[in-house]
This record gives structure tokens, C-alpha cells and sequence, in this order.
């Protein structure tokens, strides 16, 4: 890995340091949002202590919400409990400057227990890490990416506060799916973006005009589901942090404006083996395909376990508005081959064959996300899950399909009623993750809404 452009080994960032070339770390770990929190820490002191030994952060940023508000409820950090301290410790692996801030280099973290060597549960990267660990012991390696779209907007993030996020100002005016002229005048940001992320560990593939006014969508190089979710979440904070420098800003929300179209994280996904070998491509016949019967039963349990794992694609409320028909966002639940009406367009042929699941949106934790997919798949695999037979034609207009849950309260129910969920993941996890989703509904339905202000304020 430490190849890849950017990459630091730990001898490479101790000689940058001791030549002030580098003399901030960011020591940071993923929240349940997948948000990057951690500390700044100076460059000697992280490789004198950090490094080796790890370093303190409270409890609470896994049991609170957006507004860093403690939340009652949880079993893992509570005031009863005295919201103590957790261990970040570096993950070597994932060292890489941070070219977009001066003289400064991340890594990412593995969350520990205070007083114990144990992974904590519930965090984000140790419930891919698990999952990971149960492909490696079969043979397989993982491999993915994701495609990611966000919206650019002329407003600074602190102007579209004060408009209180109405009337905000698109970087484009007209859909701009694949418009070179559209692009070129957001390459200042979206440009800046990609020359970034290239130079700090996050190899970009390219970045495309999609299907909104003022919306991107920025592919990067895949790799094995842990490091692709390091890179995606780096994505995001890179994409916001440049947008900030420039007095603009972008949205990574599902949904930002109901007349607009989506924001997907559309996630590949194959499996490999320890030799670099992909293992879906096969002498069976498929439809169009040629497949191996790994492809087939990976296949079938990630769509036989999508709406009971389905909050950890669309987590939010807001994640629900971006499913409607004929939006490319899939309403049903069908695979296909080379369809994008399909929520399981299936592309490649040979060793590039893999399963892209257009459900997720770009709000979704990756972590998450690639853990549900890959535990989903795995039990297909051990299980020989059989898919539907495959779908030709506009799924949209196919109603006999089972459908994806049109809110957050459907997609909890699923969960909460899944026994495979909680076999898999174990208790901990699933009510950690329940009580979350739970709070993100609340949050939304105590709320009162613009679209309510404009319908009922005069004529209720």
C-alpha cells in the first residue's frame, strides 16, 4: 500500500520530521456519521510517543449526535458511566501526507478499550475490520470502490448558514452529466480536490459533471474494502476542507433539494484471492455472463439481506427522498446486467466483473456500508443463495419487485426484526446502530419543517 502516491512509511515521516518538512500529525478515527475526529498532534511527539503507544479520546464520540450532543440510551458511553476515555491507536498502514494542509501528515485509527487490548465493538472501522477478518480466514480478499457525487455550491459554508440553507446558489444552473464547459469552471475546486487527493494516498480514477446543477462525482483507484473506505471517507474531508478554503462549499447529503437529483455512493464490489486473483468471473452461464458460483451466491445474499441491513446505506430521513422513479436511484430491488435502472447493475466481463449496488447514498458511512455488503455476501456464499432470475427492462415501472423501504422507520423495523443481523454483528452492534437510526428519526420528526412553514403558517 505504501506505494500508492502520498503513502508514508513510518521511517519516510520520521526523516520528514526530523527536517521539518512535516510538524503536524492528524491522529484521527471515523465516528458513527463517518466523520473524521481526533486531535492535532505535534509531528515529535507523535512519533516519539503517539505512534507506539496510541492516545486518549472520550467515549462520547460514539454515543453522540451531529451536534456532538451526548445521547441518552446507549449501552457503550452513558453519564452513568462517566463517559470515559477510549484509545486511539494508529494504524500504520494508513499514513499519508495531508497534502491540502501545510507541513501536515493523517493516519487513521483503530479504536481500543481503556483498560483492555480488545477492539471496541461498536466503532465503525472495527465492525469492517471483523468482517474482513471472517473473508480472510476463507481465502478471500474483498476488493471495491465506490462512487461518490456531491453538490458545489457559491456559497461559503458560513453564508449558507445564514441563509439557513434556502436559496443557496448551485455552481451550475443546468444538469451537467459529462459537460466538459460546466466542469471547467468548478475545476478551481473539484480540480484542486482531485490534485489533493493524489498527492496524499488516494489515487483518483477521474471526475465527471452528474446529473444536477452544480453536482460532481469524483471516482478513485479501488482496493481491498478497508482501505477504500479509508480513502472515501479522506475524500469527503478533503472535498469540504478545499471547498471551505475557497469560500465555497458542497453537500455529500442524500437528497439536498427535492427538484434536484440525488447524491449515490454506488459501491463495486468483487472478491479476490490471497494470489490477486478475481473470483467471479467462471465457465458458468449467466444471462449475458460467465460466472463462477461464488459471483452467484455473493450475489444472492447481498440482495436477500439488503432491506434488513439497509440503515447502514441510507441512515438518515433525508436519505429516503432520493428514491423515486426514473431519478437513477433504484426503487426495487432487482438486479441486471448493465442497467441502471436496476439496484444491482452487475458490469465487466472476465476478471473486471463485479456487482455494483446503486443503493447507498453519498451520506452513507462506508464503513458500514462495505460491512454490510460483505457479511451479506458471505452468508450467500455459505448458505448458496440463489439470486432472482435476472430482470430486463425499466425495473421502475415492474411493481411485482420487493420494493427498498420508502422511509427510516421501515428500514429500523427490518433491522430490528433481523435475527441474521444480530447473529452476524452481534447484539452490541445492532442496538448500538438501532438507538442511532432511532435518535436520527427523532431528531427529524420533532423538527418543523420550511416545506410546513410555506403550507401552513397562513392557510392552517
Amino acid at each position: 500500500m505504501n506505494s500508492v502516491r502520498g503513502m508514508l512509511h513510518v521511517r519516510t515521516l520520521q526523516h520528514l520530521v526530523k527536517n521539518e518538512k512535516i510538524e503536524t500529525i492528524l491522529v484521527v478515527f471515523p465516528d458513527m456519521y463517518g466523520r473524521l475526529m481526533g486531535k492535532r498532534v505535534t509531528a515529535h511527539f507523535f512519533a516519539d510517543h503517539i505512534l507506539r503507544n496510541g492516545m486518549h479520546a472520550c467515549d462520547y464520540l460514539l454515543a453522540s449526535d451531529m451536534e456532538m450532543t451526548p445521547v441518552p440510551g446507549y449501552e457503550f458511553a452513558s453519564w452513568q458511566r462517566g463517559y470515559g476515555d477510549f484509545r486511539l491507536k494508529p494504524d500504520p498502514q494508513s499514513l499519508r501526507l495531508a497534502s491540502w494542509l501545510d507541513k501536515t501528515a493523517i493516519v487513521l485509527c483503530d479504536v481500543f478499550e481503556e483498560e483492555k487490548d480488545n477492539l471496541v465493538s461498536v466503532a465503525p472501522r472495527t465492525i469492517l475490520k471483523l468482517q474482513m477478518e471472517r473473508a480472510r480466514k476463507k481465502g478471500y480478499v474483498p476488493m471495491g470502490a465506490t462512487e461518490v457525487e456531491f453538490f458545489l455550491f457559491n456559497d461559503s459554508y458560513e453564508n449558507a448558514a445564514r441563509k439557513q440553507y434556502v436559496s443557496l446558489d448551485p455552481a451550475g444552473s443546468y444538469i451537467e452529466d459529462y459537460h466538459i464547459l460546466q466542469g471547467t469552471k468548478e475545476e478551481d475546486v473539484v480540480g484542486a480536490i482531485r490534485s489533493h487527493l493524489e498527492r496524499s494516498g488516494v489515487p483518483v480514477e477521474n471526475s465527471k459533471g452528474e446529473w444536477g446543477p452544480g453536482q460532481q462525482e469524483i471516482n478513485l483507484r479501488f482496493s481491498n474494502f478497508l482501505e477504500m473506505s479509508d480513502r472515501h471517507v479522506l475524500y469527503k474531508q478533503v472535498a469540504k476542507e478545499i471547498a471551505w478554503s475557497k469560500g465555497r462549499s458542497v453537500t455529500f447529503m442524500a437528497k439536498w433539494n427535492s427538484s434536484h437529483a440525488g447524491s449515490s455512493m454506488h459501491i463495486h464490489a468483487s472478491l479476490w484471492n490471497n494470489a490477486k486473483q478475481p473470483l467471479f468471473a467462471g465457465k458458468e452461464k449467466l444471462g449475458p455472463l460467465h460466472i463462477s458460483p461464488l459471483f452467484r451466491w455473493f450475489l444472492g445474499g447481498w440482495m436477500a439481506h439488503l432491506q434488513e441491513m439497509f440503515p447502514f446505506f441510507a441512515p438518515y430521513p433525508s436519505s429516503y427522498k432520493r428514491y423515486v422513479a426514473g431519478s437513477f436511484a433504484p426503487t426495487a430491488i432487482a438486479w441486471s446486467y448493465d442497467n441502471r435502472t436496476a439496484g444491482f447493475r452487475i458490469i465487466g466481463k472476465g476478471p473486471s466483473l463485479r456487482i455494483e449496488c446503486r443503493t447507498p447514498g453519498a451520506d452513507a458511512n462506508p464503513y458500514l456500508a462495505f460491512a454490510a455488503t460483505l457479511a451479506a455476501g458471505l452468508d450467500g456464499i455459505e448458505k448458496k443463495t440463489e439470486p432472482p432470475p435476472m430482470f430486463q427492462g425499466d425495473v421502475y415501472k415492474a411493481r411485482e419487485l420487493p420494493q427498498v423501504p420508502k422511509t427510516l422507520h421501515q428500514a429500523i423495523r427490518a433491522m430490528e426484526q433481523s435475527r441474521w443481523a444480530r447473529k452476524t454483528f452481534g447484539d452490541a452492534v445492532i442496538n448500538h446502530y438501532l438507538h442511532f437510526f432511532k435518535t436520527e428519526q427523532a431528531k427529524f420528526d420533532e423538527a418543523v419543517t420550511t416545506w410546513e412553514l410555506a403550507r401552513y403558517f397562513e392557510r392552517a
